[in-house]
């Protein structure tokens, strides 16, 4: 802003503070009009990489914390989605810290201090169309932030993805087996080494591989085989795969797709125990959250072919065996071998071995089975150029070996992930996660019981830690989820004539020896008709970006001090340094600018959500506001307040700006709200720098709905 202050600090300040500070809150998504798709959400540049699936939407979300944090438990939500899976863009924790995932239908998973320290990631999914967030913090330098959830639109156990898989590739017959992957149409093509015959050059990857498997370059994952090492340094591959190969001079890497976690080796460098591959991989392979997970490199550890076992890659199966991995993709041998899951001397362990897939049949001359191993073989074939086809879920897997045009060897295998839900277990959710009920009066709460692993017993429900003078009744006090489904029922809350306060109350669902827990944030509104109320003097739970689209770059709201700001350009008062009662409002980027444009609302729109409330017969909102903006502004700007019943918004207030100067004043205003008698509603404060850049501030305060 063009400002003279009677105080001011830094922008960047009050981010970082009101982001640290957030309160419980919902992060929706919601349909978009006409249909679009939702917000785009931008990459992060040291991402642990998630590849696109089918039938999966994103957008962005906001849930964050730090330090020592108790607050009540926060939702990333996507109405009618099956499942979810969040996006931490930081998950910092200290000692005994953690943060805990449950699914709003099924699934939990607790972070901790080990998982992709200094990285972003994507989590596992988590099935319903929620996922809460229960953050346990007690060293101050504890921290976690989530800016992004992906959702799929149809059932988790039938949400699939295709990787194709093949090693030992061009060779003078890839033309025969380039065709069968674009068939498959896979999300992902993974390389098992010796992929440009003979020496691995430039020349050789240009003129050889490319003309056939270029056309995937885009989905391909590759590792290094021993002929690519002809060329020194393996500079033909790294030179032509660029970054996807990870690296230069190392070549290992890994990424996710859908609830994989894929790992690639490099068998042709150092590999042994101790060795500073072998300890990124157990690094690795300790901070990833997804349930199954697959590993690719070109030395097989168990072979019949020429070459036989190679002792050499025993580190990487030992970490991939003692992190319960499922799957290792190999080549080097010029056939098709598929071997019993097995510890890694090559005993049989149906329990907990991993299964290793040799595919040296991309396109090279054949080898015989001419070598014993220490392994099982299950099955094998020498004379057949083939592909892998991998179909992959959350919980299980298929590999089939997939032949070129007329031949007729196949192979089919199934397995589950070791580290997926198996057992019967379930989950408690609520919705909504936070509710208001007036004295007198009663409220509702959704409680869902969820069913993983087959999960079928009577679960007893009970709710504590309520306000003073209110009290919650479940009905029915025990349900039944059928297997792999939900069971719902319904928290009555009754607030007497002199209930008070707010508390974050906890829904226990027991069934034999184990017990669940979720959170509701239950607060009571004040006395004298009032259904709600609001003068921003404590936190009430309102909701940061509460539509999941919000798309503000600075400025946005929160709940504070506000700051006066005065533009030498007009000598106005742009932003109050006053409220309508007590020190605290609702405004935004409450504190002053620097220099002009700074710590005016800008980007586009910043909206906060109230918590839910029942509207009363002949409802009525009042409330106090402020706007001021340049006369750079435009009708695009405004401020308004929308009540949000369900999903759908109905605007009862709104001001626009124009292209003169307007100074900032406190003002009163009221809102019929009769037609929405009986609903439970939030209410929307939005505001919006819309067109091009200008100077826009609102702010509200001592927001009342009565009867």
């Amino acid at each position: 802003m063009r400002s003279t202050t009677k105080r001011w600090r830094r922008r960047t300040l009050a981010v970082a503070t009101s982001t640290l500070a957030a309160g419980a809150f919902l992060v929706a998504a919601h349909p978009q009009a006409g249909g679009a798709a939702p917000p785009a959400v931008p990459e992060v540049a040291d991402q642990v990489p998630q590849l696109t699936e089918a039938g999966v939407t994103g957008g962005p979300a906001s849930v964050s914390g730090g330090g020592t944090s108790t607050s009540a438990d926060r939702s990333v939500c996507a109405p009618g989605a099956h499942w979810l899976r969040v996006r931490f863009t930081e998950l910092s924790l200290r000692g005994n810290d953690s943060v805990t995932l449950t699914g709003s239908s099924a699934g939990s998973y607790t972070l901790t201090s080990r998982h992709w320290p200094g990285k972003a990631f994507h989590t596992r999914a988590f099935e319903g169309d929620c996922v809460r967030v229960s953050a346990a913090l007690s060293d101050p330098a504890s921290r976690f932030a989530i800016d992004a959830y992906q959702a799929g639109d149809r059932p988790l156990a039938a949400a699939t993805t295709t990787v194709a898989a093949v090693g030992d590739v061009c060779g003078s017959s890839c033309n025969q087996t380039a065709p069968l992957i674009k068939n498959m149409n896979p999300q992902a093509l993974i390389l098992a080494g010796d992929n440009a015959y003979s020496s691995g050059t430039l020349s050789e990857y240009k003129n050889n591989y490319d003309p056939y498997y270029g056309q995937f370059k885009a989905i391909t994952y590759p590792t290094p085989g021993n002929h690519e090492y002809n060329t020194s340094g393996a500079s033909g591959y790294f030179d032509y795969f660029g970054a996807r190969a990870g690296e230069r001079g190392k070549g290992y890497y890994s990424f996710d797709v859908g609830d994989w976690h894929f790992v690639a080796l490099n068998s042709n460098i150092t590999r042994s125990t101790g060795s500073a591959q072998e300890t990124w991989l157990k690094n690795d392979l300790a901070a990833s959250t997804k349930p199954c997970t697959a590993a690719f490199f070109h030395h097989p550890r168990f072979s019949r072919g020429t070459h036989g076992d190679d002792s050499s890659v025993t580190p990487f199966f030992q970490a991939l065996y003692n992190a319960k991995a499922d799957l290792i993709v190999v080549g080097h041998d010029h056939n098709y071998q598929r071997y019993a899951p097995s510890r890694p001397d090559g005993t049989r362990d149906d329990a907990n071995g991993v299964r290793e897939l040799l595919i040296g049949t991309g396109g090279r001359g054949y080898y015989n089975f001419d070598q014993s191993s220490a392994a099982v073989q299950e099955a094998g074939n020498t004379n057949t150029f083939g592909v892998g086809k991998l179909t992959l879920s959350a919980t299980d897997y298929r590999s089939d070996f997939v032949p070129v045009s007329g031949r007729t060897f196949t192979d089919t295998a199934t397995g589950k992930c070791k580290k997926a839900v198996s057992s019967p277990a379930f989950s408690v959710g609520t919705t909504p996660s936070s509710v208001s009920v007036k004295p007198g009066g009663t409220a509702s709460v959704t409680v869902n019981v969820g069913s993983t692993g087959g999960f079928t017993a009577a679960t007893a429900l009970s709710v504590s830690g309520l306000p003073s003078g209110v009290t919650g009744t479940i009905s029915p006090s025990s349900v039944t989820p059928p297997a792999n489904g939900t069971a719902t029922a319904t928290l009555t809350l009754s607030a007497s004539d002199t209930a008070s306060g707010s508390a974050a109350a906890t829904v226990t669902g027991t069934s034999g020896s184990t017990t669940q827990t979720a959170k509701v944030t239950v607060s009571v509104g004040t006395a004298g008709g009032e259904a709600f109320a609001d003068d921003f003097e404590t936190d009430k739970g309102w909701r940061l970006n509460a539509a999941g689209s919000d798309t503000a770059t600075a400025g946005k709201w929160e709940r504070g001090d506000p700051e006066q700001t005065t533009s030498t350009y007009s000598n106005q008062i742009k932003q109050r340094g006053d409220t309508t009662s007590g020190v605290n409002c609702l405004v935004t980027g409450r504190l002053a600018g620097s220099e002009y444009g700074v710590n005016d609302l800008d980007g586009g729109a910043s909206s906060m959500a109230s918590p839910a409330f029942t509207v009363p017969a002949g409802g009525k909102l009042t409330f106090s506001y402020t706007f001021a903006h340049g006369d750079n502004a435009t009708s695009a700007d405004y401020l308004r307040i929308r009540v949000l019943d369900g999903t759908t918004p109905t605007t009862v207030f709104e001001k626009t700006g124009s292209a003169t100067e307007v100074a900032g004043v406190w003002q009163n205003a009221t809102a019929d709200l009769s037609s929405f008698a009986g609903r439970s509603v939030r209410l929307l404060v939005e505001a919006a720098d819309a067109s091009t850049a200008s100077l826009w501030e609102s702010a509200v305060d001592d927001i009342r709905v009565t009867a």
